[in-house]
């Protein structure tokens, strides 16, 4: 009998429209009032709509109406494809990594603390996610060629920064928001995040550090031994030499980075008298562009050779492209039949009467299902948060809670779904399956959700 292989990420994803569709067909349709600039739901008005069922067409046009959408995103993606191309060609990366390793000495287990904490901070001030896909290509060689497997190099990445992103501190794409729309300012309920924040970091550590470790002495227990081969001719073989012109190569792929860091970073809305420059994925997107082209001049590449490798580098990451614009066609599905006030509807219905304590583990249990069907987390808390906060003044629970409720289950749900373009994006770039992801991250996640909960009853009761 013929051993069970996971699809891959196109199959899951498009497997997961057709459930969604097929949704519409059973689900009734249904709409709030809105109000304001922003268009927010008004809690209590919500009124059942003639059906929008969603058939196979709607299926095949939601994945390319969700690249229309995901346009900005997915050209980043390739931007930075072609600018690591050019990097690649110029052998400063393979010069760096070996540099790296040796003056490690067989310490790189410290990289993982380390890059997990700067992710952490990135994901819990400034909501470090989408950009996190730029590191990918970068780390995960890096790991690989150190003795470990992709899965090492992906969790440090998403897993630091989603520990960041779920005990968000400022972030004003997700705190900032919710915040807003509950009626708290941003520093109400500060103290708990923050917490939260250092013993999810630290979990996340130390979960990572000891999986690095199994592998690396006993590679045969990889969860990717067997399917993983991307990376294997990494492994040995001659390291290029760090000469002048590749520590310049290597200087400018630094301060690229640098740039697109303090670029996003909405200083202004973090009450830091710092210049904000607001860039978003046009502005990175061209900084990538120039940066491969500034690098090619640099190390003397000429315009031919600069060309066809940001080309090549491009055309490797365009199937990753291809799995964010599929991913936001859930969304678009969802938004056509209608479904998404209903779903929200069914919440509002059954928090209705509960004591303090049940309700906001209930709140923090619907959104578990509402972050799967809705992975933008600024989205969630708009279409959300206007209604739930309310409620919660009625069972006596803070609208700062609301939020610590909403962005702790739209974290730890993006960590692991299907419909998050970063998770699948980060593991088609580590070519590892979905299924070895899951198995990797299910205990992590049970921790996460306990300590959650754990927090949230707290809380409620104080």
């Amino acid at each position: 009998m013929k051993k069970f292989r996971m699809p891959t990420a196109y199959t899951i994803l498009f497997l997961l429209l057709i459930l969604v569709a097929a949704s519409t067909w059973v689900i009734p349709a249904g709409a709030y009032q809105r109000a304001g600039e922003e268009e927010t739901p008004v809690a209590g008005t919500y009124q059942t709509v003639d059906p929008q069922p969603q058939g196979a067409g709607d299926v095949i046009l939601a994945s390319f109406q969700g690249f229309y959408d995901a346009a900005d995103v997915a050209l980043f993606i390739l931007m930075v494809g072609g600018f690591l191309g050019v990097v690649m060609k110029t052998g400063a990366i393979d010069a760096g990594v070996g540099n790296v390793i040796r003056l490690l000495g067989g310490k790189e287990i410290l990289l993982i603390p380390v890059l997990m904490i700067l992710f952490s901070l990135g994901g819990t001030s400034f909501g470090m996610w989408e950009e996190t896909m730029a590191f990918y290509p970068l780390l995960i060689p890096v790991f690989v060629s150190a003795g470990y497997d992709p899965l090492v190099g992906i969790a440090v990445v998403l897993l630091g920064s989603g520990a960041g992103v779920l005990a968000s501190t400022v972030n004003p794409f997700a705190t900032g928001i919710a915040s807003g729309f509950a009626g708290v300012s941003l520093g109400d309920g500060l103290i708990t995040r923050l917490v939260m924040l250092v013993l999810f970091d630290a979990v996340a550590i130390w979960y990572v550090m000891a999986y690095a470790r199994k592998v690396r002495g006993a590679p045969e227990k990889s969860l990717v031994s067997g399917f993983s081969r991307k990376f294997d001719a990494r492994k040995g073989g001659d390291v290029p030499t760090l000469t002048s012109r590749r520590k310049v190569a290597l200087g400018i792929f630094a301060a690229v980075f640098l740039v697109m860091v303090y670029a996003v970073i909405p200083f202004d809305e973090i009450g830091v008298p710092i210049p904000t420059l607001g860039w978003w994925f046009p502005e990175l997107s061209g900084l990538f562009l120039v940066g491969g082209i500034v690098i090619g001049i640099a190390y003397g590449l000429g315009e031919a050779d600069t060309a066809d490798a940001f080309v090549a580098g491009a055309a490797d990451l365009v199937g990753v492209g291809l799995i964010i614009g599929i991913s936001r066609g859930i969304t678009v599905l969802m938004d056509g039949g209608q479904i998404t006030d209903t779903v929200l509807y069914w919440g509002e219905r059954a928090l209705e009467g509960t004591g303090s304590v049940v309700f906001l583990l209930l709140v923090y249990l619907i959104y578990i299902p509402l972050s799967i069907l809705i992975p933008s987390s600024s989205g969630l808390a708009t279409l959300s948060v206007p209604i739930l906060a309310p409620l919660g003044q009625f069972a006596g629970v803070g609208g700062e809670l609301i939020v610590t409720a909403f962005q702790s289950a739209s974290g730890l749900v993006n960590i692991i779904t299907p419909t998050a373009a970063v998770v699948m994006g980060g593991l088609a770039l580590g070519d590892v399956p979905y299924d070895r992801w899951v198995r990797f991250v299910w205990k992590l996640i049970l921790i996460f959700f306990l300590l959650t909960v754990a927090f949230l009853a707290v809380s409620a009761i104080l």
